[in-house]
Formats: C-alpha cells, sequence, structure tokens
C-alpha cells in the first residue's frame, strides 16, 4: 500500500469513528453539494447602558505620558488604576473657565 492510501484509510477510520458519533464528518469535513449542520449562535446578553466602549486619537507622547501617570499611581499602591479611570477622574478636575480658547 502506497503512503496516500495508507493515509486516506486512516482519514476515513477517524471521520467514520463511531466514537465521536460523526462530529468530524458532520462538521468539518461534508461532502460537496451537502448543506452543513446549522450551528447554534450563542445567546446575546443585553448590552449594557450604563458605558460606551469608544475610540479616541491620541498622539503617541500624550499615551506614553497617560501610561507614566497609570505607573506612577500604581507604585502608590493604587493597584486599579487605568488610562479610563484617570482620564474619568480627568474629566472630573477641568475648570472649563480655564480652557485656553485654542484648544
Amino acid at each position: 500500500m502506497s503512503d496516500r492510501s495508507n493515509l486516506r484509510e486512516a482519514t476515513a477510520k477517524v471521520l467514520d469513528n463511531s466514537e465521536v458519533e460523526g462530529v468530524l464528518s458532520s462538521t468539518f469535513y461534508v461532502p460537496e453539494g451537502t448543506s452543513r449542520p446549522a450551528l447554534r449562535a450563542p445567546a446575546r446578553e443585553e448590552k449594557p447602558t450604563h458605558y460606551k466602549v469608544i475610540c479616541i486619537s491620541m498622539y503617541t507622547e500624550d499615551l506614553k505620558r497617560l501610561d507614566d501617570m497609570v505607573d506612577t499611581l500604581k507604585s502608590r499602591g493604587l493597584t486599579k488604576a487605568n488610562r479610563s479611570a484617570l482620564i474619568r477622574y480627568a474629566l472630573g478636575a477641568v475648570d472649563l473657565d480655564s480652557v485656553p480658547k485654542g484648544l
């Protein structure tokens, strides 16, 4: 027997193995012209409404500064410090009357 026919025979045994109940053959190796079984999507949980994930652009120097500030806070024992928390804190500390016009 050639190596190729040995491979085909071994593959057929794996795909037809009754112990795996045809999982491979019915899910991954479906003959052409045959439709695949429908896969169920996981149940969707409701999205949280108390926050949103956003994307903003920041200069690399500003990100470095932000990360350095987070690292400093962590070294001071604020183990939950992160970018988002620091930005939220800064938003609360901004005095809008002191913001320059050319912002």
